[in-house]
């Protein structure tokens, strides 16, 4: 299996920097033309992926080694404000400790990322749940 990243056991053992925030878009596995979304805070990245499965978060080199593992190529990626960063930080710390359940459409990468953002503030949203189309 490929690097995915570490779950996030501990909030605030590690200084997130949300007023440096940014969406990023990677390829999709196998049939995904979609897609793949992460968000940024900083250094560190955050994402979801699994059917049933705890968020996961990486540095920068762990960022790298997941697009190599993983044979994704990055899209794009741009910044992201967010007006309320604790909020942020507190919707993070809520989804890092509970399961998420992949529900294909309602409930995917993107939504994760949009809940994160949605919380700091962030009117970034996508009504397709297709990141590619995020641009």
């Amino acid at each position: 299996m490929s690097y995915l990243g570490t779950h996030l056991d501990f909030c605030r053992v590690v200084p997130f920097n949300w007023y440096d925030t940014g969406l990023i878009v990677v390829s999709g596995d196998g049939p995904n033309i979609c897609g793949h979304a992460l968000l940024r805070a900083g250094i560190f990245y955050f994402h979801i992926a699994g059917l049933i499965a705890r968020p996961y978060y990486m540095d920068e080199s762990g960022y790298r080694r997941y697009l190599a593992e993983s044979s994704k190529t990055e899209l794009f990626r741009r910044n992201v404000r967010l007006t309320d960063p604790e909020a942020a930080q507190r919707k993070l710390e809520e989804l890092s400790i509970k399961q998420w359940h992949w529900f294909g459409i309602p409930n995917n990468c993107v939504s994760y990322v949009e809940e994160v953002f949605s919380a700091g503030g962030s009117s970034e949203a996508l009504l397709s749940n297709c990141p590619v189309r995020w641009r």
